[in-house]
């Protein structure tokens, strides 16, 4: 069984009564002294981390290309001696192993059977559009525009009571005024992912009209306009900026906020580790590397690699980072995307929200094509959320805000019983040279005629 996140822990450190470690046994079968190689029960922690046969090799990527340890030149690990000290190594890495009540948890829940299938309900992101100005005859078609497309709309303006009577009275307003900095809250532009300014300066005659410009209204063309209100600079400028600084913490860039990559000569790091089936038994073994050449034009990448073997019931490999020092609020993206080069496998990108170790992580699958760069795009809403392989119906929905780890793997696993259509055991390799948020294509307006 698979344990995507970390967690398919059927194993306990903290346990010495754990039938998968006690007495020299071995996961899913008895095994005796003789049985398991010297270096398997004498490892400590201080030896490398991913270590088979004696193979030393850092679990950590290094920033050189250097080969892949020996075991992946001689393709599927076809031993069964499990290294302990890799899975203790695993287990302190990402901040210690998961408790023994989450272990009992997952047995009650074995023994219970599988739960009803049900729909897996679609993870709802926001995106509202800000129109600021939305009474002025610009904006109140602008308005209308967005609502035909069934867009969630939210308005700025300045009289409350107008804009009910001319939007409609359920319409989602915010009553404040551009020029004024201290009405802009950035707590009511919570959701706001685009904006569009409709505000403009006033303009009417000099004279020669009535207050409520009745000649105007009949056609009557008049010369010599005048602003009438606030300047140019008060409205274009001032209200400008106090409008962009009210609503940056909910907009985001339109190119994304890169997680990790290379960016004008510098790279962007994560934590990233070894997070492999070892933590269940098995014998598959991954790293991850940054690779100073093999990207697109001889660029430099991250490369994922690794054996990946069925072994005592294993059957998978991921690196995942550890848990971030301040989570990543994305809030104002609709989704992840991955720039890598396809092997023609499928592979798995994970999401948590939580800093446990054994915890829901909102996951997507996705293929790849053979030999070639691409773009891989997935949207938050997409995203669903597993634990163990397994849907979790009542998980709450996924918060952007508040993203605390990422994982890619390569499983054998699916979702719910269903296994990897194009799983192959053997040494695979994935360059990713980016991983960065995104923002679906703007809206674009249709024409209309005043």
């Amino acid at each position: 069984m698979e344990s995507c996140c970390s967690t398919c822990t059927k194993l306990s450190s903290a346990s010495p009564s754990h039938p998968c470690i006690a007495d020299s046994r071995g996961f899913g079968r008895k095994f005796t002294r003789n049985s398991l190689d010297h270096h398997l029960l004498s490892s400590s922690l201080p030896k490398p981390f991913l270590q088979v046969n004696n193979a030393r090799n850092t679990f950590l990527y290094r920033r050189s290309s250097s080969r892949f340890p020996s075991t992946a030149s001689r393709g599927i690990i076809s031993a069964e001696a499990w290294d302990f000290g890799r899975f203790l190594k695993t287990l302190y890495f990402f901040n210690g192993p998961p408790s023994p009540a989450k272990f009992v948890e997952f047995l009650v829940e074995k023994l219970s059977g599988p739960s009803p299938k049900e729909p897996v309900k679609a993870m709802e992101t926001s995106g509202i559009v800000l129109v600021a100005g939305a009474t002025g005859g610009v904006g109140r078609r602008v308005v209308d525009i967005l609502r035909n497309k069934g867009l969630p709309v939210r308005v700025l303006v300045r009289n409350e009571e107008k804009a009910r009577k001319m939007l409609g009275p359920d319409v989602d307003l915010i009553v404040g005024d551009i020029t004024k900095e201290n009405t802009l809250t950035p707590e009511y532009f919570k959701g706001v992912r685009k904006v569009i300014n409709a505000v403009s300066v006033i303009v009417g005659p000099k004279e020669g009209d009535t207050p409520d410009r009745a000649k105007y209204s009949q056609g009557i063309k008049f010369f010599e306009p005048e602003i009438k209100g606030d300047s140019p600079e008060m409205v274009e400028y001032l209200g400008m900026r106090n409008l962009i600084n009210a609503v940056k913490g909910s907009v985001g860039l339109q190119n994304g906020k890169l997680l990790f990559g290379f960016e004008e000569n510098s790279l962007k790091e994560l934590p990233w580790g070894a997070l492999d089936d070892v933590v269940m038994g098995g014998v598959s073994e991954s790293t991850f590397q940054i690779d100073r050449t093999g990207g697109e034009n001889g660029a430099p990448t991250g490369l994922f690699k690794g054996v990946v073997s069925t072994a005592n019931n294993g059957g998978f490999t991921s690196i995942r980072t550890r848990n971030f020092a301040e989570p990543e609020d994305l809030s104002a993206y609709d989704g992840l995307e991955l720039r890598l080069k396809g092997d023609g496998r499928r592979y798995k990108f994970v999401v948590r929200t939580s800093s446990d170790w054994d915890t829901v992580g909102y996951t997507a699958s996705f293929d790849t094509v053979g030999g070639q760069w691409q773009s891989i795009r997935l949207p938050f809403s997409s995203l669903r959320p597993i634990f163990r392989a397994r849907t979790v119906l009542d998980a709450p929905p996924f918060d952007p805000s508040n993203i605390v780890s990422l994982q890619l793997m390569f499983s054998k696993f699916e979702y719910d019983g269903k296994l990897n259509p194009t799983f192959v055991e053997g040494a695979f390799q994935l360059p990713v040279s980016s991983i960065q948020s995104y923002i679906k294509d703007p809206v674009t307006p249709r024409s209309y005629s005043t």
